[in-house]
């Protein structure tokens, strides 16, 4: 693995000159705009603070992507992480999300080396954009205290919006907060996209809005960011405080849905942007980096991190060339933090608020969701459906196991469905094949897909209305797998049919279910005479003891 990060490294940076390098330094300007409202927005609302996500971004930008498995991705803290952050923070504070980061950081490392991150590459692609939607919803309902300046209390988003109605919150609006929230969404909106590559409408939304606090209300009048600290470790550190020992048994399964979080959006985000890019991610390199760099990070005070698209399509649709990209924009974000922590600190939570509203809209895949419902498809409308209620309702580990599991049943159920059809003998299609023969009492059933126990009863009822037929040809050439219950069924049914006068002849067997048919006994108490190549062979036997 060393020796292959150094020969890519070698690669990437064959033939870089000055003038790859204004490019990397101009991409990673463009891409610390981006980067800047998002770290403070996903910062606050992971239920840490603005510094961390500032801390998180920095720390990301330079540890991942110096070990990075590719040399496009930009990774920092994300709308999904701090959607599942937020939870691990109302239950444990923010020492515990630290913890949680730390040992998040460790799984992924293992997962690594153990190359689980092929698994990936096997989640239903509705199963992912229902994920993406429930996280979208759960940002949303997360930032209704911010953007109206209400009071809430709960564990999660559902439980906030709950204590609304029983009395433990408070839905009163705070219409100088839901004019700046409103201020910084109708900006992002109507903001022409084409100057978007230059400037970010989320950035400048957020400067009009701080103008507007620092020029109008000397004297805040709504919740604001607060001191951005001149430091890269903050007082809330692991450094400063230490491990979250006392619930650290209780921080496994958060820190496992983090772990799986970070695996699922890094590797999605290098597999769609090496797309872009056209270079082919290293994804056990990518979680080893992933997994070092939420090691460090909890240290400094920063929350989780992970790949984030935005940033990363950002850099390379900005000429970005290599992995650098990354460092300057976290250098520009260092400057940021040190020259402009004072001016930051008056931005109202409200502006946040308004950015993470647009961005949780917006990072719905609208594409896929008007596919899926448009063309009805009701397998694909149903994981969808699932795995968003379920990413909204319980975390992400659950979610994506229970669209997974969806998903399977769906495919199971399509998968074990078995088709019968029956046919009369078409003459012209036996002239030249076999004897002229009057065959009105043959039919022909042709079997599709596995007969076992839970399609059985289909085949059963279908023959039951064959009683009239003289001769029965079952062409089984269609049924990939058979079981020994559904053997003992058939068998049955073939002794009654036999009793009242009709023969059931067999064709087309595969092998898988013929040496089914010679373990259970099926083809020897039959007697082989009744077994044939297909049918016509079975016809033109038929028809000559008839």
């Amino acid at each position: 693995m060393i020796k292959k990060y150094v020969t890519d490294l070698k690669t990437e940076f064959n033939g870089y000159n000055g003038k790859k390098l204004v490019k990397d330094m101009m991409a990673g300007l463009t891409v610390a705009a981006v980067a800047l409202p998002l770290a403070l927005a996903f910062g606050v609302s992971s239920g840490a603070d603005a510094a961390a996500g500032m801390i998180t971004a920095i720390a990301a930008g330079i540890v991942i992507a110096i070990l990075g498995g590719a040399s496009y991705q930009i990774s920092g803290p994300t709308g999904a992480m701090a959607a599942i952050l937020l939870s691990v923070s109302a239950q444990y504070g923010v020492s515990g999300v630290l913890t949680a980061g730390f040992i998040s950081g460790a799984i992924l490392i293992v997962a690594a080396l153990c190359k689980v991150g092929k698994l990936v590459s096997y989640l239903p692609s509705p199963v992912i954009t229902g994920f993406t939607s429930g996280i979208a919803i759960i940002i949303a309902l997360g930032q209704i205290d911010n953007f109206f300046g209400t009071t809430s209390k709960g564990e999660n988003a559902i439980a906030k919006i709950i204590s609304y109605f029983n009395g433990e919150g408070s839905f009163i609006p705070d219409w100088w907060a839901v004019m700046f929230g409103g201020i910084v969404m109708l900006i992002m909106i109507v903001y022409p996209k084409k100057w978007n590559a230059v400037v970010p409408s989320s950035l400048v939304g957020i400067i009009v809005a701080l103008i507007i606090n620092m020029i109008c209300f000397p004297e805040p009048v709504v919740a604001e960011v607060g001191a951005i600290p001149s430091s890269l470790v903050t007082d809330q550190s692991i450094i400063m405080k230490g491990f979250d020992f006392s619930n650290i048994t209780s921080l496994i399964m958060p820190a496992v849905s983090v772990a799986a979080l970070g695996m699922i959006e890094s590797l999605l985000c290098g597999a769609s942007a090496g797309k872009m890019k056209g270079e082919r991610l290293d994804a056990q390199r990518e979680l080893i980096a992933q997994g070092v760099g939420n090691m460090i990070i909890p240290l400094l005070g920063g929350v989780p991190a992970t790949a984030a698209i935005a940033r990363t399509s950002v850099a390379i649709k900005s000429g970005g060339q290599t992995r650098l990209v990354s460092i300057f924009h976290s250098v520009v974000l260092i400057l940021s933090m040190f020259l402009l922590g004072g001016v930051m600190s008056r931005i109202p939570l409200a502006a946040l608020a308004g950015v993470l509203m647009v961005t949780a809209f917006r990072m719905n895949e609208w594409h896929a969701i008007k596919s899926i419902f448009g063309k009805k498809f009701k397998s694909s409308i149903l994981q969808y459906v699932i795995t968003m209620i379920a990413t909204v309702v319980f975390d992400l580990t659950i979610a994506i196991v229970i669209g997974v599991v969806a998903a399977m049943l769906v495919f199971i159920v399509k998968s074990c469905e078995l088709n019968v059809v029956t046919s009369d003998v078409d003459e012209k299609r036996l002239k030249g094949k076999v004897a002229s023969h009057h065959h009105e009492e043959f039919k022909v059933v042709y079997l599709s897909g596995p007969l076992f126990f839970g399609t059985q009863e289909k085949l059963i009822s279908a023959l039951s209305e064959l009683s009239g037929a003289s001769q029965i040809i079952l062409s089984m050439r269609g049924v990939p797998l058979t079981d020994d219950i559904s053997l003992s069924e058939l068998e049955e049914l073939y002794k009654r049919f036999k009793e009242n006068g009709t023969q059931i002849s067999f064709c087309g067997v595969q092998q898988a279910v013929s040496e089914m048919m010679d373990r259970a006994g099926f083809r020897e108490r039959i007697g082989e005479e009744h077994f044939y190549w297909d049918a016509v062979a079975a016809i033109k036997a038929l028809e000559q003891t008839a």
